[in-house]
């Protein structure tokens, strides 16, 4: 089996995977993944979809992960991982589709508007 390489995103996180036979070392921006996600739910997250399809010893998996903040970068993870595993094995799809995994979350922050304090703040209302 060649490398299999696919791309997720979250909000403005962009995650690069790559996913090849191994022993189920994770690897993000060169460091371990539980050394680069500290608490217990972002580590959860990024192995959600080897836990699931049962494959946390069959993949080494290298991510190379860059924008937004740290839960982003960890469910931007968890959509590359699961991209890849369903090009690994068709099987998988049944298995992760209906949890959800396969869908791109769509959601951005609303940008600001001019004059303005937010993005959702109302202008002052005026009669005249």
């Amino acid at each position: 089996m060649e490398t299999i390489h696919k791309i997720g995103r979250r909000k403005t996180a962009v995650a690069r995977v790559y996913l090849s036979e191994g022993k189920g070392n994770i690897t993000v921006n060169e460091k371990a993944y539980d050394s680069y996600f500290t608490t217990e739910m972002l580590k959860y997250k990024v192995l959600q979809p080897l836990a699931l399809t049962e494959n946390a010893e069959n993949y080494d998996i290298k991510a190379k992960v860059f924008g937004g903040g740290i839960t982003g970068q960890a469910e931007a993870i968890r959509l590359a991982i699961t991209r890849a595993l369903v090009a690994a094995n068709e099987e998988n799809k049944a298995i992760l589709k209906p949890e959800g995994l396969l869908t791109r979350d769509p959601r951005m922050v609303e940008r600001k508007k001019f004059g303005q304090k937010k993005a959702r703040k109302k202008f002052q209302f005026s009669k005249r």
